[in-house]
């Protein structure tokens, strides 16, 4: 295989421009040309990863096959290029400051004083270079997360242009910018564009393609206008309209021919005149024309900032196309439920997700909407928390377990239906103690979800610290609440369903991060199915 080729993506003017969309998008065509790929996110942030950051803060930590907390944006990646990523696809300035001040404590500098350059950077440019170095790939994209100027990307931006000068026509910039538009004047304005670009160059970096991103057409004027001013030719002036969905930016790319002056700049060969989009433009026009309409409610606490349930999200809309169905979410505060109000909150709802977290805020809530879309038959499905919960409220309303709690929430429970494991008890840092990253699962013969995944033997991805309590088990069997799913090492329930009652599964996993365009997850399928009253056994 050739030598790997490096794309970097930055951002300037305003953060939120959507690089991650961008590069997910680009990737896809390059893919769709038949060239084998993936994408790292650099974060400028000091945590060491989003593990204990707020999703308030942040959005959702989405977790890898190897058990990596990382930044939404993998999601993004994964659902778009249906490639699994790893802890080397994301990269935080608190990963890289902690290994070369570790470094520094074994000696590895010889007593030289450390420095950003060239200590820092050195760790950046390594940390770029592993994925290309697998041989598993012919290019790398990489985005680097902050907007250009911001102090804290500095020693990234360095690290590119240094790359840059030593790679040669193996590397490649993207500056995604804003033009936007004064309805005073009635005019788009370059301005910001310029100024941005200006900024990068201050730093050494000279960016060979612009994305602009903005509310209505560049004019061709407009365009030349920017590649006079910035030093790009007019072909590398790529405008990015707001579109209706993300998923329609790898298209609107396409027109723009993104991917072929990519590839002409890194002097690669288009393979195929046209990428095979066939699949894409078939789930794009099944979302855009659906049959049908679903009421879904999806219960959490964070629901504020819908990006803290964003894989759920997008895991919705891969089921409702997969259906023909447009699935309208309502979301809803756990916080805000209660006995009283449970049927005027969930009324007209087909079907209830109830969502995953940590912490006692709002616990009651998604109790409480659980039992009552047990008892009225309305299809459930409980992810990590929302299973916990579930196991819970069967606990204390069928089996008379009054006290039933997790730990989590409640220390001193005389019923802990949901308890951590006994090896994990006396492990204090956080994370430490958490079951993050791939495990396996066999699934029982005789249950809806042998039926849903079509086989014995899977694995899902799992974040979480408490467990079904095994003590209990038999109890709850005996009631119509049976182990679905067991861990065949640990013997740790991993999905829970309900005997009686037309789709009620809750799982300790998240199948939300295993969702793709090209596969969307069966659980989700088949539980926007049941929403639609056409699940059959």
């Amino acid at each position: 295989m050739a030598a790997t080729k490096y794309i970097f993506v930055t951002g300037g003017v305003t953060s939120s421009l959507g690089k991650g969309i961008i590069s997910a998008s680009l990737a896809k065509l390059l893919q769709a040309r038949g060239y084998s790929i993936t994408i790292q996110k650099l974060d400028p942030y000091i945590n060491v990863d989003p593990g204990t950051l707020n999703p308030y803060e942040h959005g959702e930590c989405y977790v890898t096959n190897d058990g990596a907390e990382t930044d939404l944006d993998l999601g993004h990646y994964e659902r778009f290029l249906n490639v699994p990523t790893s802890q080397a696809n994301n990269v935080t300035t608190g990963l890289i400051y902690q290994t070369v001040i570790n470094k520094e404590r074994e000696g590895a500098f010889l007593g030289k004083t450390v420095q950003v350059i060239p200590h820092i950077t050195d760790e950046i440019k390594r940390r770029i270079q592993l994925l290309g170095e697998t041989g598993d790939f012919e290019i790398v994209i990489t985005e680097i997360g902050g907007t250009v100027g911001d102090i804290e990307s500095l020693p990234y931006i360095e690290a590119v242009r240094q790359l840059k000068w030593e790679l040669g026509n193996r590397c490649l910039v993207i500056h995604l910018t804003l033009v936007p538009y004064l309805a005073a004047t009635g005019e788009l304005k370059t301005k910001p564009t310029q100024h941005s670009v200006k900024t990068l160059l201050e730093y050494g970096v000279q960016p060979d393609i612009l994305v602009c991103r903005t509310d209505r057409s560049l004019s061709q004027e407009i365009k030349r206008k920017i590649a006079l001013f910035c030093n790009v030719t007019v072909n590398a002036v790529i405008e990015s309209v707001d579109a209706e969905t993300i998923y329609d930016v790898p298209i609107m790319m396409l027109k723009e021919q993104l991917d072929r002056v990519v590839l002409s700049k890194l002097k690669l060969k288009l393979r195929q005149e046209q990428p095979d989009m066939a699949h894409w433009k078939t789930f794009l026009g099944k979302l855009k024309n659906p049959v049908s309409e679903v009421r879904i409610g999806l219960i959490g606490k964070y629901i504020e900032l819908k990006d803290a349930y964003k894989s759920i999200a997008e895991a919705l809309i891969h089921a409702g196309v997969e259906n023909e169905c447009r699935v309208k979410v309502e979301w809803i505060h756990s916080e805000h439920l209660h006995e009283g109000n449970i049927e005027e909150k969930l009324a007209g709802l087909k079907g209830v997700v109830v969502a995953p977290g940590f912490g006692e805020r709002g616990i009651e809530g998604k109790i409480a909407a659980i039992r009552y879309v047990r008892e009225n038959n309305i299809p459930f499905f409980g992810i990590c928390l929302g299973m916990q919960c579930a196991v819970i409220e069967f606990g204390r309303n069928v089996l008379g377990l009054k006290d039933a709690h997790s730990t989590e929430m409640n220390a001193k429970t005389k019923h802990p239906v949901i308890d951590i494991m006994e090896e994990q008890k006396d492990i204090t840092a956080k994370g430490g103690t958490m079951r993050l990253g791939e495990y396996p699962c066999h699934i029982n013969k005789g249950t809806k979800a042998l039926h849903i995944y079509g086989k014995t033997n899977i694995k899902e991805r799992h974040r979480h610290r408490y467990e079904f309590n095994n003590h209990y088990l038999r109890q709850y069997e005996n009631a119509g609440m049976i182990a679905a799913g067991i861990n065949p090492e640990s013997k740790l329930v991993e999905m829970i369903e309900l005997k009686h009652h037309p789709w009620f599964i809750g799982v300790q996993f998240h199948p939300e991060y295993k969702s793709t365009v090209e596969n969307p997850h069966p659980l989700f399928v088949k539980f926007i199915k049941a929403s639609l009253g056409s699940y059959e056994l």
